[in-house]
């Protein structure tokens, strides 16, 4: 039973200081994002290889991720955070120790590859707290301040701070300033989650069965069909997300004549307007219906969008508004798929921890084909080729949501025949 929580729009107020931790945790875990592959490129790597290492990451990212939700309920989500925080603090002081400063890319892969695996502990073990604390009702709309905190973290401050800052104290210090709010965000969630509860009746159980509940994570891809589509419809979800911060700024910066400031604050509006629209979809997805929003306005929206977000500074130059406008739009779109947090647990209400954990593998996934994809694509028809790969494949996503089978209360049966008739 879910506590009746007071909140404010749909943010649950006693989780306020939790959501703010997420906040700082993700700063800190940002800065890196969208320049780090053109700074490993920049000290003696090939483009390939740069993208190569954000590929190693993303795979380790997505095991943390996949066990995240049941890992989570079986030791709690407060020790599963702290568990995180340190790994991620332990492991980038050595990717930055004897990886970027020694200039070793076996190094770089092996600790940036592991320290991959801390911050889905971290970030996902927080939507177990929410599911736990928040009535069914609201679940998506405190998931959409969820994402507002997490984009605010990783892609507003997270990239706006450092094109402030880069020019003057460079890249490496940046990456050590990035441990000031990594720590800020560990500790304040250390604190203010210590107290709060969540559901204990895994706790009690067996070695075996624990491993036992931990293996639903898995199973759940072959047992239920309607998580399985959504599953692939998660991973195409923030494909542009990954990508495009690895990619573009070999576009913009590489051949466009923008500045790295100019493309990290270009990334910081994207990232600014998910905020804005994290929090309106998930207050519209009680409204319009879950599968509707994530339909149109998600996968429609961004494979327009990623095309425009390529062509608009291609067609203008080096026009800093146009391609401000370009991140609006694709941010406002990928967005529209915040109501996937929530339609997991609800397409497995018995097993809710196992359902987070798919859909948080799934963003694991993403963050490790979004590199792969331009690993492979980059060498034989450049960042154009790449860009429309992702827009077909959100076309591929719309299709799926057809035949996902939903109820929604507000919108009845939400099946391939009646989805047309409500979409």
């Amino acid at each position: 039973m879910k506590a009746n929580t007071d909140h404010w729009m749909g943010l649950p107020k006693n989780l306020l200081w939790g959501y703010i931790a997420i906040f700082l945790f993700m700063t800190g875990d940002g800065f890196e994002l969208a320049f780090l592959s053109k700074y490993i490129v920049e000290i003696g790597f090939s483009p390939a290889q740069a993208t190569f290492a954000f590929t190693v990451y993303g795979l380790c990212a997505a095991l943390a991720a996949w066990a995240s939700g049941v890992i989570a309920e079986v030791i709690t989500p407060q020790k599963a955070m702290k568990i995180g925080f340190l790994m991620w603090v332990v492991f980038h002081v050595l990717f930055m120790i004897f990886g970027l400063t020694q200039k070793n890319y076996y190094f770089i892969l092996l600790f940036y590859g592991i320290r991959g695996l801390a911050y889905p502990l971290f970030l996902y073990s927080f939507i177990v707290v929410i599911v736990h604390n928040v009535r069914e009702e609201l679940v998506g709309s405190a998931c959409g301040w969820f994402w507002a905190a997490y984009s605010l973290g990783i892609g507003v401050i997270g990239s706006y701070l450092p094109s402030l800052i880069i020019v003057h104290i460079g890249e490496l210090n940046v990456l050590w300033f990035s441990l000031v709010w990594v720590c800020a965000g560990g500790m304040l969630a250390m604190v203010s989650l210590k107290n709060i509860k969540t559901s204990t009746h895994l706790l009690d159980l067996s070695t075996r069965e624990k491993f036992s509940e931990m293996s639903h994570a898995v199973t759940l891809l072959v047992s239920n069909k309607n998580i399985a589509l959504a599953s692939v419809v998660r991973i195409i979800n923030t494909l542009s997300l990954y990508g495009f911060a690895i990619i573009m700024p070999l576009l913009f910066v590489g051949d466009l004549g923008f500045t790295m400031p100019d493309w990290l604050q270009i990334w910081a509006i994207f990232f600014f307007s998910t905020i804005v629209f994290n929090v309106f979809w998930g207050i519209m997805s009680q409204k319009w219906g879950m599968l509707r929003l994530i339909r149109w306005y998600g996968c429609i929206g961004c494979a327009v969008f990623s095309l425009s977000f390529y062509y608009l500074p291609v067609y203008f130059g080096d026009n800093f508004w146009i391609a401000a406008l370009g991140a609006t739009l694709l941010g406002a779109s990928t967005a529209a798929f915040v109501p996937m947090t929530a339609l997991f647990p609800a397409l497995e209400p018995e097993h809710k921890g196992a359902a987070i954990s798919v859909c948080n593998l799934s963003a694991g996934l993403s963050n490790f084909f979004a590199p792969a994809i331009a690993t492979l694509l980059l060498p034989f028809v450049g960042v154009k080729g790449v860009v429309f790969a992702y827009s077909a494949l959100y076309i591929l996503a719309f299709l799926l949501t057809l035949y996902i089978q939903f109820t929604q209360k507000e919108f009845g049966p939400m099946t391939r025949s009646t989805a047309r008739s409500v979409s």
